[in-house]
């Protein structure tokens, strides 16, 4: 297990246990006094939340996908859309948001080639050597559909989540690398601009003050191009960290 997979299994198992806490003082309602209580105070007012975050991380699996490095950094709007819904342990309040980065980046192997089976003109297929991209891939990333738990928690200054999500990445270049066609042969292997983003993950709020909080996210992403290229290798799963900083009107 790589590292930032083990720091996602920790921060999986702090949110559900700082979550749990909420049932070991007694219950806590909406109406609890909001006094010195940050957390209590954006929760019963559903306060508008937004603020800029940064992701980093790697792809995970036995290929050559787990070489690959991930850098965005954006701005996120969020707002929680209903009241505290009880649920024992699970009890929270759902929250809507979205997300723009004008910075993705993905970091891949350099070029290099690959042999690969090819079809002649007549037909028959021959083995061939073809040219591979890598390098470093840039774009932006939209995530419109942010669908988000906060956990009813004690805490003043902790607001755990879990949430899903699903976003949209458009890249100067094709992306995953692939292989590119060979003059005199017939080779489908481009990719695509555009992949699909759907995650999920884990995290918290850390409120430093009324209505300002530092926060630390660990996302699992998926990108595929859903068949809009000739292949659709994608990226089965990478594990990205997000830490922000977001303010609450």
């Amino acid at each position: 297990m790589t590292r930032i997979a083990r720091l996602f299994v920790f921060v999986l198992m702090a949110g559900t246990m700082i979550a749990a806490a909420q049932t070991s003082g007694g219950p806590t309602t909406a109406s609890a006094p909001t006094a010195n209580n940050p957390v209590a105070q954006v929760r019963n007012a559903r306060s508008w939340e937004y603020g800029p975050f940064v992701n980093y991380g790697n792809g995970v699996g036995g290929d050559e996908r787990s070489q690959y490095k991930f850098l965005s950094a954006g701005f996120q709007l969020a707002k929680p859309i209903s009241p505290v819904l009880h649920a024992g342990i699970l009890s929270g309040q759902f929250e809507f948001g979205s997300n723009i980065m004008p910075l993705w980046q993905a970091y891949t192997p350099a070029p290099t080639h690959a042999t690969y089976l090819c079809v002649e003109p007549g037909g028959s297929t021959v083995s061939c050597v073809l040219p591979v991209g890598g390098g470093t891939y840039r774009g932006v990333s939209l995530t419109p559909v942010i669908f988000r738990w906060n956990f009813l928690t004690q805490s003043r200054h902790i607001q755990p989540w879990f949430q899903g999500a699903g976003g949209l990445v458009y890249t100067t270049r094709q992306f995953p690398p692939s292989y590119s066609s060979a003059p005199g042969f017939t080779v489908d292997g481009s990719t695509s601009v555009w992949n699909f983003a759907p995650q999920g993950g884990v995290g918290f709020h850390y409120f430093t003050r009324d209505k300002r909080s530092i926060d630390l996210g660990v996302n699992a992403v998926h990108i595929s191009s859903a068949s809009l290229g000739d292949r659709n290798p994608g990226v089965n799963a990478s594990i990205q960290v997000q830490v922000g900083y977001t303010f609450w009107k």
